[in-house]
């Protein structure tokens, strides 16, 4: 299927049955029910939110069938699946013998475009995603494009390609689950930012996952961008299957070599996208423009900056672009400062190979680590972040894989176990963190690990750590 080409799918009589209620899957078995097709929704819970979304599915003429979500309804056609459902569901297996193909959201979206809609840029990694795509929309909006921040965040995708408003192109973020349920995707241009191991559980290897990542660069027709510092990346380009001309083009925090972006004295530099790569280079903005300024956020505007360029924009909209952007909340935001402390939120590092790009932008630091380690281990990113340790509090349910990984790396960095989950726990941890901080050091929470122990979400856990840090600011005001 070519990059611009639009399925023609007769939708009216198809039996389609949707996999999971939720974000993505009543918006998908609402148009899908619009566009004429025999719906079927099937749900593995039977609780009362479940009982709830499924009576007003089942208002508009929808099927729903809660408590089974492992047989095949009769006649199913095709399956469009929410991207949580994990590959070795029963229901996908039973689609394989049967002949059934399997969609994704995305998928879905995909085919659904008109046919002058706009064209996609496409970012996926393990880290960095949602950051990298908003700086890219709000690079493509100081070009003068009309544009929006789709897919796994914002405006969802079936909005955007079936919505009134019309897009000249879309920055859109794309999860490894999103990915493997889209066989057809070809986007324009395509980021793979870096390669870590997440969702292991639901890939089955680090093979799987990184190659459900790759699937982005999967007919990429202008430019298939890559991290210089991550091979893994590059090695994903090389396998990938592009349209004749599309170009590989790296990013490093370094300076960049011919078809990269980089960093030189200060400045993010274009070797691309320039008419004579060997020696020439294209100053895009200062790094001074990139809010906030940390290593891995330089790295976000550099992939940001690849897929702007490889659409077209010129210069001065990167820098416009770059400057004009505000980070989400809870990813290293700078909190407040307490006699002479900074104290950074970043919540968001709900892994380990999050937390070591926030710890290597601080120096010294007193670290707030823990949570729900999912898996992980912690030797690693301990080893490499140790030389920058002031002291550790640990909290939450998996704190002792981090504290025996101190033990064996640190062992000479002072660490405060607390064995509480209340609400409390969070304010305790900062005032402990403020007991062991010296003035020019910076408090960061950087928890390397999932928040579901004690908190409903990373928002709330970094709302906690935030208020927490007022309270102390207010008494010592």
């Amino acid at each position: 299927m070519g990059s611009q080409e639009v399925s023609n799918v007769d939708w009216q009589g198809k039996h389609v049955t949707v996999a999971g209620l939720g974000v993505s899957g009543i918006p998908a078995a609402r148009v899908l029910h619009g566009l004429g097709a025999v719906v079927t929704v099937v749900n593995d819970g039977d609780d009362e939110r479940s009982r709830g979304q499924a009576a007003e599915l089942e208002a508009q003429g929808i099927t729903v069938r809660l408590g089974d979500g492992a047989t095949l309804p009769k006649s199913t056609e095709l399956i469009v699946t929410t991207p949580g459902w994990k590959p070795d569901k029963p229901l996908f297996a039973a689609a394989a013998e049967a002949g059934v193909p399997v969609w994704g959201d995305v998928e879905l979206a995909w085919r659904l475009r008109g046919p002058d809609a706009a064209p996609w840029l496409a970012v996926t990694g393990t880290n960095g995603k949602t950051t990298t795509v908003r700086m890219l929309a709000s690079i493509l909006e100081a070009a003068g494009l009309r544009t929006a921040a789709v897919g796994n965040i914002g405006v969802s995708l079936l909005d955007a390609v079936l919505g009134e408003e019309t897009y000249d192109v879309l920055a859109v973020e794309l999860s490894s689950y999103q990915l493997h349920w889209s066989p057809s995707l070809r986007a324009h241009s395509a980021a793979v930012l870096n390669l870590a191991p997440d969702h292991l559980d639901w890939h089955g290897s680090m093979e799987a996952y990184a190659a459900d990542k790759g699937r982005i660069y999967e007919g990429n027709t202008v430019a298939c961008v890559y991290n210089v510092a991550d091979p893994a990346t590059e090695d994903l380009v090389r396998e990938a299957d592009v349209e004749e001309g599309c170009r590989a083009i790296g990013f490093t925090l370094g300076t960049p070599g011919p078809s990269q972006l980089g960093v030189v004295d200060g400045i993010l530099v274009d070797r691309a996208f320039v008419t004579n790569r060997q020696k020439q280079a294209q100053e895009l903005a200062e790094v001074a423009d990139v809010n906030p300024p940390a290593p891995h956020n330089i790295a976000n505007a550099l992939a940001a900056a690849a897929l702007a360029r490889a659409f077209g924009v010129e210069p001065a909209a990167v820098r416009d672009g770059l400057r004009a952007f505000r980070p989400d909340p809870h990813r290293i935001e700078r909190v407040a400062e307490v006699g002479g402390v900074t104290y950074i939120d970043d919540s968001k590092a709900t892994n380990t190979h999050a937390a070591e790009a926030s710890l290597a932008a601080y120096d010294p630091i007193v670290w707030i680590a823990g949570g729900l380690a999912k898996g992980a281990t912690f030797d690693e990113l301990v080893t490499g972040c140790a030389g920058r340790l002031r002291g550790v509090v640990l909290m939450g349910a998996d704190r002792a894989l981090i504290r025996e990984a101190l033990a064996r790396h640190a062992p000479e960095v002072p660490v405060t176990d607390l064995d509480r989950t209340d609400t409390g726990a969070m304010s305790e941890a900062v005032r402990e963190a403020a007991r062991l901080a010296r003035p020019g050091d910076t408090v960061l929470m950087a928890p390397a690990c999932a928040s579901m122990d004690m908190f409903v979400n990373y928002n709330k856990r970094g709302e906690a750590f935030a208020d927490a840090v007022r309270a102390l600011a207010a008494e010592n005001a």
